[in-house]
């Protein structure tokens, strides 16, 4: 089996199920209602699938001032790891339901982060893997617990005062919500609309051509107009809270953009301190 690093397509994944040193994860999630992801899977799922819940396992609500999905500890994350039976030699493939612009992408970089090279998103999610006929089942597996030690790099990971420094030395910021939302015009989420001053707009969205993933020179391309001069190991990306930005960080690794960080708590993080400044409009 090649090692499957950034995207997977559901045909090859299908062909791999059953093999000891992949585990699959499914990470359905949805913000507006949190257990039904979780739901869905307890209906129907990727056999040999595990569930991985985007508040209990790959957040830590316990934070404060982190946003709305706090970014977890190593150690409390590599416990879930423990309790799936993710080995750090394993194949980790994660989905959700269509375009990997959540859970999927936010486990992605969490294992990432964690140095775990052989991770990947299967692009398309159970939506194209349904529509494809694959095969899904019910059946909740029950995993050998594993032993998994490892810590995050804490150079890819941003909190609010990072980002200030960062910006302020010239870095770019890259704000993966979607136009509207940078711009202040609206703001479903958070109390507070806008963007961080010095940031650059770029939707997650338009990582994706009918709920897939574009080809890797495509992306290359994209963020290439988004990046200027900045090379990618100098870019730290955000969303609302550090979830859909992961979703850039997977794109941009898939085009051979490698380095970039996390600003974790992202635009909920940063207006959890009324001090810190904010900018609406365009660039």
């Amino acid at each position: 089996m090649s090692d499957w690093t950034t995207l997977v397509a559901a045909e090859d994944l299908a062909a791999q199920l059953g093999r000891d040193d992949l585990v699959v994860i499914d990470a359905r999630a949805a913000l507006a209602d949190p257990g039904s992801g979780e739901a869905a899977y307890q209906t129907a799922h990727i056999p040999g699938a595990r569930y991985a819940h985007l508040d209990r396992d790959l957040s830590d609500h316990r934070k404060r001032n982190a946003g709305r999905h706090p970014w977890p500890d190593a150690a409390d994350f590599t416990a879930a790891l423990r309790r799936w039976g993710v080995s750090p030699g394993d194949q980790v493939v994660a989905y959700d339901h269509g375009d990997g612009a959540l859970a999927a992408a936010r486990l992605w970089f969490l294992l990432r982060a964690l140095g775990h090279r052989r991770v990947a998103v299967l692009d398309g999610g159970w939506q194209r893997w349904t529509a494809l006929g694959l095969p899904t089942d019910a059946v909740v597996p029950t995993p050998q617990p594993s032993q998994y030690q490892a810590e995050f790099d804490r150079h890819r990971l941003f909190d609010a005062d990072a980002v200030r420094a960062h910006v302020d030395a010239g870095g770019l910021l890259i704000d993966a919500r979607a136009a509207e939302r940078y711009r202040g015009q609206t703001e479903p989420l958070d109390r507070v609309a806008g963007h961080v001053p010095g940031a650059r707009n770029h939707p997650y969205a338009q990582n994706l051509r009918d709920g897939r993933f574009k080809p890797a020179d495509e992306l290359a391309q994209d963020f290439a107009q988004t990046l200027g001069a900045q090379p990618a190991h100098n870019t730290v990306v955000m969303c609302g809270s550090g979830v859909t930005a992961c979703h850039h960080l997977l794109a941009m690794e898939h085009a051979g953009l490698q380095g970039a960080g996390l600003f974790t708590g992202s635009w909920s993080g940063w207006i959890d301190d009324p001090s810190r400044p904010v900018a609406t409009g365009e660039e």
